[in-house]
């Protein structure tokens, strides 16, 4: 009898999980946060938006990206498939392809046309992803079944974390287009709904393209950011300086017209609405049998953070704005799904350095160094050293790609010339390390940033030396404006990674290191499915309301 109970519990309980799965996972990916903006802006977010998330769901303070490079498209891949570019395959937005001698752009697909408008940017797919995503993996599971959806401004955002298998993307096509496009990779045309949208949707975007950007509140009362009007900050075409209002209706036809609105928060609040209409078009979460994926990234933060800088208030105003924009989103999801019927989980692809100029003006190490000048001196200890022009092949995304052919043919040892390379490149003051390929073959790496590099250093496709610079070092010169990331050091690398939704812990604030590639497989056990087919096997058990 006892026997008997116990069965019956263990079947009860089984059958209680299985009611827990969510209809609907939504995975946002704000571009370009760094964790410590949930800091600096708490007090003006108020009981919303991201203070909402925190208080209502679990929140991981020391969640870091575990490679580098961390640019948005590695970042994307290395979230949806819980793994590493050394697997996945994803080694920068752009990068020198050893085969093609040339450089190639990550989604990049001629074999494909656009559906939704008659640019060329819908030339894109996912092939050169060679892991499999969580979606991928509830595409699978589900017998093809379920819906799955990518969004972003950005065609790799929207691309890489739907993988191969998604019923769609969509990014935004600016220009004079303003639409919203997707590729034939895909489907044949666009869903009616869609190209309805995009033409009702132009009186939206003109309005924001004909009204200036000012900020939400009172200018005076943005203590968290710097003065408006710093000479380390970008500009608009035809804007005499980086100071608000600034003014749109005058600068649209110099600046790309409805490109412009990338750079404006309101491409993030264009994105949300169209993800809502998406959800509503799509019904999304409604399916009795199986789940759906909708996959958003907000792309705006990224180009006005590599515009003005993480000390602006430019910044201040984009994530007070979209503070109000995830909030409107997060009432949207309950009325429409149900609170207890999706989970959402918001994290960042990269995170940033402040401008070098800002950490300069006030006394803090940063600066530039002249990728031209540091290409040319290693070209002319090349041919001092081995009297050819030729040895070095590419520099690019600080990785130095050598001429295999002519190491053969001036009958040279690979291993003998990268090390000769990287004796003369440590000389350089602001390099900090430098390792070869054979070195990160044969040793395993414990500590940054070496450990770092060989997360990153995929044998198929990157360079043959893998460089770091010190801190804060960007590369340009003294009249650069702005700022950018990809390195390994905390300000590129320490992201949110916030669970919230049906049967996640409410109000749980993880202080222990986690790594960006635990995602995956925490999605995937809450999806009851198998995890992506490179992808870390480390749950985020914290986010099981009763853990596992």
């Amino acid at each position: 009898m006892k026997k008997l109970v116990t069965i019956i519990m263990l079947a009860s309980i089984f059958v209680g999980n299985a009611q827990k799965k969510p209809k609907l996972v939504v995975g946002i990916v704000v571009d370009q946060m760094r964790y410590d903006y949930l800091l600096r802006f708490k007090d003006k977010f108020g009981s919303k938006g991201f203070n909402k998330l925190i208080s209502e769901g679990t929140n991981f303070e020391n969640g870091h990206f575990n490679y580098i490079p961390t640019y948005t498209a590695v970042g994307h891949s290395s979230v949806y498939t819980g793994t590493t570019p050394k697997n996945h395959g994803i080694i920068g937005n752009n990068w020198y392809d050893k085969d093609l001698k040339k450089s190639i752009y990550v989604v990049d697909d001629a074999n494909y046309n656009t559906i939704g408008s008659t640019s060329k940017e819908g030339q894109k797919s996912p092939k050169r992803l060679v892991a499999s995503t969580v979606s991928d993996q509830l595409k699978i599971a589900q017998n093809f079944k379920g819906k799955v959806v990518g969004v972003a401004i950005k065609d790799r955002s929207a691309i890489l974390p739907v993988g191969h298998a998604a019923d769609i993307a969509y990014w935004f096509d600016g220009g004079n287009q303003g639409k919203w496009v997707s590729s034939t990779f895909y489907a044949k045309q666009l869903p009616n709904w869609v190209s309805a949208y995009n033409q009702e949707n132009k009186a939206t975007l003109d309005a924001y393209l004909n009204a200036p950007w000012v900020t939400e509140k009172d200018i005076l009362d943005y203590h968290e950011s710097t003065l408006d009007n710093k000479h380390f900050e970008g500009t608009f075409k035809n804007e005499k300086a980086p100071v608000f209002p600034h003014d749109l209706p005058s600068l649209k036809e110099k600046n790309g017209n409805y490109s412009l609105l990338k750079t404006t928060p309101f491409g993030n609040t264009m994105t949300l609405d169209f993800a809502k209409e998406i959800i509503k078009k799509e019904e999304l979460g409604k399916n009795k049998m199986y789940s759906d994926f909708l996959a958003v990234s907000l792309s705006s933060t990224d180009y006005i953070g590599h515009k003005y800088g993480p000390a602006s208030k430019e910044i201040e105003d984009t994530y007070l704005r979209l503070n109000n924009d995830l909030d409107d989103f997060i009432k949207y999801l309950d009325r429409k799904v149900g609170d207890d019927n999706y989970v959402l989980f918001l994290t960042a692809d990269h995170a940033v350095v402040q401008v070098p100029h800002f950490l300069t003006d006030n006394k803090l190490p940063g600066g530039y160094v002249n990728g031209k000048d540091l290409s040319g001196k290693l070209l002319e200890f090349t041919f001092k050293k081995y009297n050819s022009k030729h040895l070095i092949e590419n520099f690019s995304n600080d990785q130095i790609f050598l001429n295999h052919d002519e190491i053969a043919k001036l009958d040279l040892s690979l291993e003998d010339v990268e090390n000769s390379i990287i004796k003369e490149i440590i000389n350089s003051p602001l390099v900090y390390k430098a390792v070869s390929a054979h070195t990160l073959q044969k040793t395993e790496f414990n500590n940054t940033p070496l450990s770092l590099l060989q997360e990153g250093y995929n044998q198929k496709y990157s360079g043959d030396i893998l460089v770091t610079f010190t801190p804060s070092i960007l590369k340009g010169s003294n009249a650069s404006t702005g700022t950018s990331h990809g390195t390994g050091y905390n300000y590129d690398t320490h992201v949110p990674i916030i669970f919230y939704g049906a049967n996640i812990a409410k109000g749980k604030a993880v202080k222990k290191p986690v790594v960006i590639t635990q995602i995956a497989p925490t999605l995937s056990n809450l999806l009851q499915i198998q995890e992506p087919n490179m992808s870390s096997l480390d749950i985020l058990t914290e986010v099981f309301s009763k853990e596992k």
